[in-house]
């Protein structure tokens, strides 16, 4: 079903739905707290993530503020835990030496919310309220369990040990048609004032003029990432700017995080599972900085969020602007690599179907595409339902990051969600692809 056609289903049908939905976030839930063991669920894995069972609670002390005591009027289940999970009162780093709830107490708690929050969705109006017009409400907690279900595994990624998740293979790529794309700009909508589940920071829909630009057909590929590693790009000051060179040195950054250079070639480590480089596959787990470095060393740039959401939203025949890349209907698995199906990044050319009409691919899934643009709202703006989710992040600490991960669930995955992270970071799973300003020979 497409999300968008949500206020075309009746209110039994929109119970369906939500039910679905949550249910379905908490299987994953589930699966990447009980593939672990006690030891590992209490532990802190690095200083950059919470320990597993601190998300685990917090997704359930989120869904009982929203949907048991705003939405039902409910009584609280546990008003004593509040402040332990508030993720705004204690740094990640600070986490493990709270108070928290043991796995055991945490599963029971999550699950008496969640049989609260079934008694609410039976009895809910859809109607009379902002925060439950279309179910929101319940959307925006699905896409918060989904969203930490993602840092779950970027968690489960820099744990040690033996692998615990398992995954088949994504389908094989093919040789690509071009290597990049001409888009020839003009003005497109961009963000949304009506997919329902959107967050405050996609909102709302305004016109944007582009300037033509050619975009990468697919992601930088760990093949072409390896070129600049073994060709000096990282011991050369000129692609740096002037603020990555600075934390290239005091980081002292030299390959993406989890390669490894041996005798034999070059390695990396995925989920426990030490592998030979896959040359074809988008290149992952590297910061801003050193995307940026990347593409100045060919000769290219980062793309800025709108030309990154033209290329992936705009149909030049018709002029509309669409879902997806690839039409209205939500993602299915012939479309792009989400909802951790693969566990990993699918070798690019892997998904034809998922193609823009300009046929730029592999937008949506794979990998967290980094994007020139600093992190700030759209005008018309308005925080809703609450300033932590995005007002509180807006300016130019941040830079946007689009289209999601072989880990970012399809409820989630719009064209027009936006992520950011500082652009230090680089145990999330994001890529980038390079974009460039036309010559003039190139648009006669």
């Amino acid at each position: 079903m497409n999300h968008h056609q949500l206020s075309d289903l009746t209110a039994e049908g929109l119970r369906a739905f939500v039910a679905e939905q949550l249910t379905r976030s908490r299987a994953r839930t589930v699966q990447l707290t009980d593939a672990v063991d006690t030891d590992d669920l209490v532990r802190q894995h690095s200083r950059l993530m919470s320990p597993l069972v601190w998300d685990y609670a917090h997704i359930g002390n989120q869904e009982e503020l929203w949907l048991v005591r705003d939405v039902g009027g409910r009584e609280p289940v546990r008003q004593d835990i509040d402040e332990l999970y508030d993720a705004f009162m204690h740094a990640r780093a600070d986490r493990p030496a709270l108070p928290l709830l043991g796995p055991v107490e945490t599963k029971a708690y999550v699950v008496e919310v969640r049989d609260k929050v079934f008694d609410v969705l039976d009895q809910v109006k859809f109607a009379g309220r902002e925060l439950v017009d279309n179910a929101f409400a319940f959307g925006m907690i699905v896409q918060h369990e989904q969203q930490h279900d993602e840092t779950m595994l970027a968690t489960h990624q820099l744990r040690d040990g033996l692998p615990v998740l398992d995954a088949p293979l994504p389908p094989p790529g093919r040789r690509l048609p071009s290597a990049e794309v001409l888009v020839p700009g003009g003005e497109f909508v961009m963000g949304t004032s009506t997919e329902p589940w959107a967050l405050d920071n996609e909102r709302p829909a305004h016109p944007v003029r582009v300037a033509p630009y050619f975009i990468d057909t697919v992601p930088v590929t760990n093949g072409d990432y390896l070129a600049f590693v073994t060709g000096g790009g990282y011991d050369d000051e000129r692609w740096w700017s002037a603020n990555g060179w600075a934390h290239r040195q005091k980081a002292n950054l030299v390959a993406p995080r989890f390669w490894e250079e041996t005798p034999e070639g070059w390695f990396r480590t995925r989920f426990a599972h030490r592998e030979a480089l896959p040359l074809d596959e988008p290149v992952m787990h590297v910061c801003f900085y050193e995307a940026e470095a990347y593409a100045a060393w060919a000769g290219k740039r980062l793309p800025t969020e709108e030309e990154w959401e033209m290329a992936a939203r705009f149909d030049p025949a018709t002029g509309r602007t669409r879902r997806f890349p690839w039409g209205d209907e939500s993602p299915g698995t012939e479309h792009a690599n989400l909802g951790q199906r693969h566990l990993r990044p699918a070798p690019v050319g892997a998904y034809p179907a998922g193609a823009s009409p300009l046929g730029v691919e592999q937008l949506v899934g794979d990998v967290w595409e980094w994007t020139s643009s600093d992190f700030t709202p759209y005008d018309g703006f308005r925080a809703w339902p609450y300033d932590e989710y995005s007002l509180v992040f807006f300016g130019p600490d941040y830079k946007v990051l689009r289209g999601g991960s072989f880990g970012t669930d399809e409820i989630v995955a719009r064209s027009t969600f936006r992520n950011w992270d500082y652009p230090i970071r680089r145990q999330i799973f994001a890529g980038f692809r390079c974009a460039r300003d036309p010559r003039p020979e190139e648009l006669s």
